[in-house]
């Protein structure tokens, strides 16, 4: 079975985006190396995003530019889940699954499409509450260098609990981006 991974870019002071979801800023990260994004969107097969974000990236769809008015930049394929209490909002857009159900069900469901490819939570949300169940193995962290300011934050949970981080690869190929993946300390047998 593949991993379920949590990736983002994010700005210096902690935003994945700006207000209203905005993504304009991203144009301070750091380009990729050559094959980078066409690497890391071969590895997943199920994006889990969130309705927030869905709507956003439809209302800004003229805006945004090509690496974030599509998934990988457009490198990626397969199938995307985004989860809403108003599925059937969503029935006509074909590029997307829309379900109505909790976070475990989602990845269960995610995993039997998945097989050995990766799941990519792209929602602070989503990853949050997949945290709380302690079912994200892997985060992919990329900073772009933007103080934004304002926005969706990477993490905010109000008297939640500590989750501790073990880094286990480098991206050497975007110094700039602080690219780092790590995986989450989970406690030994004997603890």
């Amino acid at each position: 079975m593949g991993k379920v991974a949590w990736g983002f870019t994010c700005s210096i002071d902690g935003f994945i985006a700006g207000p209203g979801h905005d993504m304009s800023w991203m144009s301070a990260a750091e380009p990729l190396a050559e094959g980078a994004v066409e690497r890391m969107a071969g590895e997943v097969a199920v994006i889990i995003s969130g309705r927030d974000g869905y709507d956003a990236a439809q209302a800004q769809r003229g805006e945004r530019d090509e690496l974030t008015s599509e998934p990988y930049g457009g490198a990626w394929s397969g199938t995307e889940f985004v989860l809403t209490h108003r599925p059937e909002e969503l029935a006509d857009d074909p590029n997307v699954t829309a379900m109505n159900c909790d976070v475990v069900e989602a990845i269960r469901r995610a995993q039997e499409i998945a097989g050995e490819a990766d799941i990519q939570i792209i929602s602070a949300d989503i990853a949050r509450q997949a945290l709380e169940h302690d079912l994200v193995d892997e985060l992919q962290v990329f900073v772009a260098p933007v103080f934004l300011g304002d926005g969706v934050r990477i993490f905010d949970v109000p008297g939640g609990r500590r989750v501790d981080w073990e880094l286990v690869d480098v991206h050497d190929d975007s110094p700039r981006s602080f690219g780092r993946v790590y995986r989450p300390k989970r406690p030994s047998a004997g603890s």
